[in-house]
């Protein structure tokens, strides 16, 4: 089932390079062994094994930390300079790394995706990204709840750079399709918003793109490829902060984009121009979160559906945003998710955003932050954070009432949680 690529190459041989799941592979330098697999394999043994480097030398299981910043070259780079694939050899740090191949394989593998690019941060991931698709002139087409580094760019940054963005409502394919122009390029919208979880028609619109010719960049940094993969819905790039979930220790700032080697050599190449490229230390730390990615969304998804539901029953609590519950508006995300709709959950509490700062101070497990998707859970309040820079009234033009409370689901025992919910709600 599982081989190295090159594994028929003898003792001391150099071995071939593959960047893509073993598609178009081209020769590559004296690097250790990688593993691939032929057959299909679940998201747990794919977590772990994929990408990863079997060292020939030591034998070690773990992929060494690379942290040289340039290569020695030899006739494989030579021969990756005429062929064009220079993307595919070590010459220089800035231009990728072993440990950044070991990651892009992996999620690439997670996501079914031909290739990917890893990047120092999920804005520099969105950033190069929506730059990179799009030119002078062109037209974006996005959420008007995104989240709030997105929403900043898309408001302000992309209009000094010659891109002009509309913001419509993500749920509604009336109102996506009303938002098209002849210039417009790409479609940029999140699986699930943040902080609402309202959910993306994405079938629907991955077939509209496809008549129309556009492009359908997806974040998924919500559902990750354990709940959902966009590509296989026709998105035709997908978005991770892997800072969140994919690394989901919270000890490491990365980004990742995925989809066909077409697009992502265009990515690649911008990133190098932008300088949004990661270093091997912190593609070290995602590697190894990677590994666990299946066996943490279990514990995050069974303790969002459960903290959804004990707080819809709550009477401190006014409203719940979650797609497992019976009163979702967006039931269509559960005939695309495959295991769940992640860890997140946002809900209101009676008496406004006083009431949800007290509840913040009461509680004695979730830790007050920003950022999602780590082991520990985690709790935010949007007015004060992500949608700062909005007028309340800006925010409740786009749902965010006051008293909303966002919650990230670590992976804590359950009971302990709703407990702890529980006293510090009863306390407000």
């Amino acid at each position: 089932m599982a081989k190295a690529i090159g594994d028929t190459a003898g003792p001391g041989e150099d071995r071939p390079w593959s960047n893509s799941l073993g598609r178009g592979r081209v020769p590559g330098p004296r690097l250790p062994q990688q593993r691939v697999f032929d057959d299909v394999v679940g998201p747990s043994t794919q977590s772990v094994h994929s990408g990863t480097y079997i060292d020939p030398v030591t034998g070690a299981v773990g992929t060494p930390i690379f942290t040289s910043s340039t290569f020695e070259f030899n006739e494989h780079t030579y021969g990756a300079f005429d062929q064009g694939h220079i993307r595919d050899v070590p010459i220089y740090g800035r231009y990728g790394s072993p440990n950044q191949w070991v990651v892009q394989e992996k999620v690439a593998a997670l996501e079914n995706a031909e290739s990917a690019v890893v990047f120092a941060s999920g804005m520099a991931a969105i950033t190069t990204t929506l730059l990179a698709l799009t030119n002078r002139g062109g037209h974006i087409v996005t959420s008007r709840d995104v989240y709030g580094g997105s929403y900043n760019l898309l408001r302000e940054d992309m209009y000094q750079l010659g891109r002009d963005v509309t913001f419509a409502d993500a749920t509604s394919m009336d109102a996506i399709v009303a938002a098209v122009r002849p210039q417009t390029q790409v479609l940029f919208f999140e699986t699930l918003t943040n902080p609402l979880l309202k959910a993306l028609p994405l079938a629907e619109l991955g077939e509209y793109a496809e008549r129309n010719h556009l492009l359908l960049v997806v974040d998924n940094t919500f559902l990750t490829p354990y709940c959902l993969r966009p590509l296989e819905l026709g998105a035709h790039v997908v978005i991770h902060s892997a800072t969140k979930y994919l690394g989901g220790h919270s000890d490491v700032t990365a980004g990742l984009a995925v989809g066909s080697r077409k697009y992502m050599d265009r990515l690649w190449k911008q990133m190098l121009k932008f300088g949004g490229s990661i270093d091997a230390f912190p593609c070290f730390l995602l590697e190894r979160g990677l590994k666990t990615l299946a066996l943490r969304m279990r514990a995050h998804v069974a303790n969002a559906d459960a903290l959804a539901a004990f707080l819809a029953g709550h009477p401190k609590v006014r409203t719940v945003h979650h797609p497992s519950l019976p009163d979702y508006g967006y039931p269509a995300i559960r005939e695309i998710c495959r295991d769940g709709f992640g860890g997140m959950v946002s809900f209101e509490v009676a008496g406004g955003d006083e009431a949800a700062l007290k509840l913040l101070e009461r509680l004695t497990i979730p830790q007050v932050a920003t950022s999602l998707g780590g082991v520990e859970s985690l709790v935010s309040l949007p007015f004060n954070t992500s949608h700062s820079f909005l007028t309340e009234a800006q925010r409740r033009d786009i749902g965010i009432e006051p008293g909303l409370v966002r919650l990230s689901a670590g992976v804590e025992d359950t009971a302990d949680l709703i407990a702890d919910i529980d006293q510090a709600l009863n306390g407000i």
